[in-house]
């Protein structure tokens, strides 16, 4: 059973409505991501989902633990039914995204469903066994995609972990090769520097008209 949790920030009368799963660390961060989301503009709707269980609601299907012993459950079809009722309001646009974990699962979400506009992954765990690979046998059902990573993620001696780089850079080839807009975006330092900060340039790029370019790869701003 998904434990749901919503908190709403923002405009809550926005037609622009951004849904990120978070945990207690991005609770603890998320006035700095507000901040810097209304640094570009007022008008959005912020709807912060709070997850039960990280690896498995957010997890596609099963996988080993790669660190530790909390092994990926395969729970996001049913944290993703929960995230769709959030959906039912057709007048509004809305934006799935968030760090890590929940960056993959945003990715792994519009897959599943064409309600979202826009994908903001920041820093996504792409590295989960099997995700380029289906990536690559399936199509992505929304036009715009942000990806991002800490030019330091991929420098680990994990080695399930250190795929990272090599495979978000597949990801932005396998969805520019599919005609989806796609920008990935590296920023200074490894996976823990700054996620409220990344996550909201995550979500401030999708939702500008033009603030995103196919295939484009940009330094830290």
């Amino acid at each position: 059973m998904v434990k749901k949790m919503i908190y709403k920030y923002g405009n809550v009368a926005s037609t622009n409505v951004l849904i990120q799963p978070v945990d207690d660390h991005d609770m603890a961060v998320i006035e700095n991501e507000l901040a810097a989301i209304k640094a570009v503009t007022e008008d959005f709707c912020l709807i912060a989902v709070k997850v039960d269980n990280w690896n498995k609601d957010l997890s596609p299907w099963e996988a080993p633990a790669v660190f530790g012993n909390d092994a990926f459950g395969g729970g996001a079809g049913l944290f993703l039914d929960k995230i769709l009722e959030l959906t039912k309001d057709r007048s509004k646009k809305y934006y799935i995204g968030g760090y890590s974990l929940a960056g993959l699962f945003a990715l792994w979400a519009a897959y599943q469903t064409d309600v979202f506009a826009g994908v903001a992954a920041a820093s996504p765990s792409i590295w989960l066994p099997g995700f380029t690979e289906y990536m690559r046998n399936n199509r992505i059902k929304t036009d715009k995609v942000y990806l991002s990573l800490g030019n330091r993620e991929e420098k680990t001696k994990n080695p399930v972990m250190a795929t990272v780089g090599e495979r978000i850079r597949e990801a932005r080839e396998i969805l520019t090769g599919q005609g989806t807009t796609c920008l990935l975006e590296w920023n200074e330092g490894n996976h823990f520097k700054e996620p409220d900060l990344r996550t909201a340039k995550a979500f401030r790029a999708v939702q500008r008209p033009n603030g995103m370019q196919s295939s484009m790869v940009c330094p830290i701003m």
